[in-house]
């Protein structure tokens, strides 16, 4: 009994510790290596990638054109991106990331998707009938202004486990591989004028108690 008494009053202040916790800011930039699941570090390297390709992409030279006038912007309707892998990704944050860094880049301009077009709608009809808004600036429809080009992917992963063996020490790996397609298509023609592909593998070790 008293060995056992002993054992606990020595256990406590290791209890403590583990039972105290801290919040700390961080660099979002950062590597992020914590597991081997898609991370923030992927999503900054597809979307960083595709959007360098995108705003140097010489075959869509032709849809800046003079007939515009002072605005050649390309206009883009920002499509999703199909999550094939087995995580569950919130792939917006990728199209959300190549969107906001692609308009800062001054070559495109993008109309709102699907997701967008009910508040606008419902935003006109209050605008119209309302009776509160200044008929000279209320809004109607009709005059959106129709895309150019939709972009749109693919996001898949390919995964291999090797169990514990005495040849590998007892540890035991895994491997993930992801693949990123996003692709440029020509609304009226149909007509895919642009393609990229990113990809990023991950491996990860495992202890004998990991």
């Amino acid at each position: 009994m008293m060995n056992t008494a002993r054992l606990f009053l020595a256990a406590l202040p290791l209890l403590a510790f583990g039972a105290c916790s801290t919040v700390a800011y961080d660099d979002p930039d950062k590597v992020e290596t914590l597991t081997i699941d898609f991370g923030s570090t992927d999503l900054q390297t597809m979307a960083s990638n595709m959007v360098t390709s995108l705003n140097s992409a010489p075959q869509l030279a032709y849809l800046e054109n003079p007939s515009k006038g002072s605005d050649k912007r390309v206009i883009m309707l920002m499509g999703g991106v199909n999550n094939r892998t087995t995580e569950h990704i919130d792939t917006e944050g990728i199209t959300d990331s190549v969107r906001s860094a692609l308009l800062q880049g001054g070559r495109f301009r993008f109309v709102v998707a699907k997701q967008g077009q009910e508040e606008i709608g419902d935003q006109v009809r209050f605008q119209q009938g309302a009776g509160r808004v200044d008929p000279s600036q209320a809004r109607s429809f009709g005059k959106q202004l129709g895309a150019e080009v939709v972009l749109f992917g693919t996001l898949r992963s390919i995964e291999k486990t090797k169990g514990r063996s005495l040849e590998n020490g007892l540890t035991k790996k895994e491997d993930v591989w992801y693949q990123f397609v996003l692709e440029c298509t020509n609304i009226e023609t149909g007509e895919i004028i642009w393609s990229n592909i990113k990809e990023i593998r991950k491996g990860e070790k495992k202890g004998i108690f990991g």
